[in-house]
C-alpha cells in the first residue's frame, strides 16, 4: 500500500491527514463528515466561528457542494483552477455548517500538487482542510513544520516537499452581487481583475471572518513581531532580527538576518516568507523587525500576513 493510499483509507475512516498543496500544508478532513471536520477545530485549537476551505479534485466535484455559480466565477474556474484561488460560493445541502461556521456559503478550491490532489480522487472524498499548524500561528511549508507544530496530533503526514507558493490561496467571494476579493494570496489579484474586470476589497475583520484567513490577528510567531521600526527605536539591550524584503543596508545592526529575495522577486518571497518567520523564531530574539515589501502582486499576501502577525504580536 501507497503512502496516498494509506492516507486515503484514514480520510474514509474520519482521520486527520496533513498534506502538501502548492501554497501551504492542509490539515485534511472528510467535509462531509462532521465527526472529523470538528477534530480539525480541536487539534487546531482553531474558533468555530472561522470557516474551512473545501479541497475538491476538479469542478464535477465542486458542482455537488455549491448551488450555483455565476459566469464570472466559472470564468476563473476555467483559468486558475488547479491554483492558488479559492471561491466562496453558495453551498448545497451535502456541506455541513460546521464546515462553513453555519455560514450558507462554501469556500472551494481544487490545490495545484499531485500528491493532494491524488489524495483527493483516492479517497473518493472532498477534503476540508485549513493550514496544518495550531490556530493562528506561523503557516507550514515543509512536513518538518507540521511535524514540529503538531505532532501525534495527526494520523498521518504527507511529505511532498517543500510548498511551491509558500503563502495561502487568494480567497474570492462571490456571495454577493459583485465579487469582493476576503483575503489576498497565491494569485495575484491583478491576474483576476485581468479576467473578471473590478474587484471590491473586504477589509479583514476582528468579527465573525466570511472566509478563512479574515481575522485581524494571525500567522504569527511567538517571538513579537513589529513593523518597519528602525533598530534605534528600539532598547539597546534587545536582541533583534529583521525579516527584509532584499538585503539590508547595515546587517550587522541585528542578531540576525532573513532575506526573502536578494533579487527582489515577489514569488520567491512569498515563497520563503513562513520559512523565514519560523527560522527567525527559533533564534531567541526579543523582537523581530519585519520590513513591508511592494504591495502589488505577491507583494499584496505578504504585506497581508506581515500586517496580521505584528496585530497578534503587539
Amino acid at each position: 500500500m501507497t503512502d496516498i493510499e494509506k492516507a486515503a483509507e484514514i480520510i474514509q475512516e474520519g482521520g486527520l491527514v496533513a498534506f502538501p498543496t502548492e501554497t501551504v500544508y492542509g490539515l485534511g478532513a472528510d467535509a462531509l463528515n462532521p465527526l472529523a471536520v470538528a477534530r480539525i477545530f480541536e487539534v487546531k485549537n482553531r474558533p468555530q466561528f472561522d470557516p474551512l476551505i473545501v479541497h475538491v479534485a476538479d469542478v464535477r466535484q465542486a458542482e455537488i457542494l455549491v448551488l450555483k455559480f455565476p459566469e464570472k466565477a466559472l470564468r476563473l474556474m476555467e483559468k486558475f483552477w488547479p491554483g492558488p484561488l479559492t471561491l466562496v460560493l453558495p453551498k448545497s445541502n451535502l456541506v455541513p455548517d460546521i464546515v462553513t461556521s453555519s455560514l450558507p456559503n462554501v469556500a472551494i478550491r481544487v490545490p495545484n500538487h499531485p500528491m493532494a490532489l491524488e489524495l483527493i480522487r483516492q479517497s473518493g472524498r472532498p477534503i476540508a482542510a485549513p493550514s496544518a499548524n495550531p490556530f493562528g500561528g506561523v503557516s507550514p511549508t515543509t512536513a518538518s513544520h507540521v511535524r514540529q507544530s503538531l505532532g501525534s496530533k495527526v494520523d498521518m503526514i504527507l511529505d511532498g516537499g517543500p510548498c511551491g507558493i509558500g503563502v495561502e490561496s487568494t480567497v474570492l467571494s462571490f456571495a454577493g452581487r459583485e465579487p469582493v476579493l476576503l483575503r489576498p494570496g497565491g494569485l495575484p489579484l491583478e491576474e483576476i481583475q485581468s479576467l473578471i474586470g473590478k474587484v471590491s476589497l473586504e477589509a479583514a475583520t476582528s468579527e465573525k471572518p466570511l472566509a478563512p484567513g479574515q481575522l485581524l490577528n494571525h500567522y504569527a510567531p511567538r517571538t513579537m513581531l513589529v513593523l518597519d521600526i528602525p533598530p534605534a527605536d528600539l532598547p539597546r539591550d534587545k536582541k533583534i532580527g529583521l525579516l527584509a524584503f532584499q538585503k539590508p543596508e547595515d546587517p550587522s545592526a541585528y542578531a540576525w538576518v532573513e532575506v526573502l529575495s536578494p533579487s527582489g522577486d515577489l514569488r520567491e518571497g512569498a515563497a520563503n516568507l513562513f520559512a523565514a518567520m519560523r527560522r527567525l523564531d527559533e533564534k531567541n530574539l526579543d523582537v523581530i523587525i519585519a520590513r513591508l515589501v511592494p504591495n502589488e502582486g505577491l507583494g499584496r499576501a505578504i504585506n497581508d500576513r506581515l500586517t496580521k502577525a505584528s496585530r497578534k504580536s503587539n
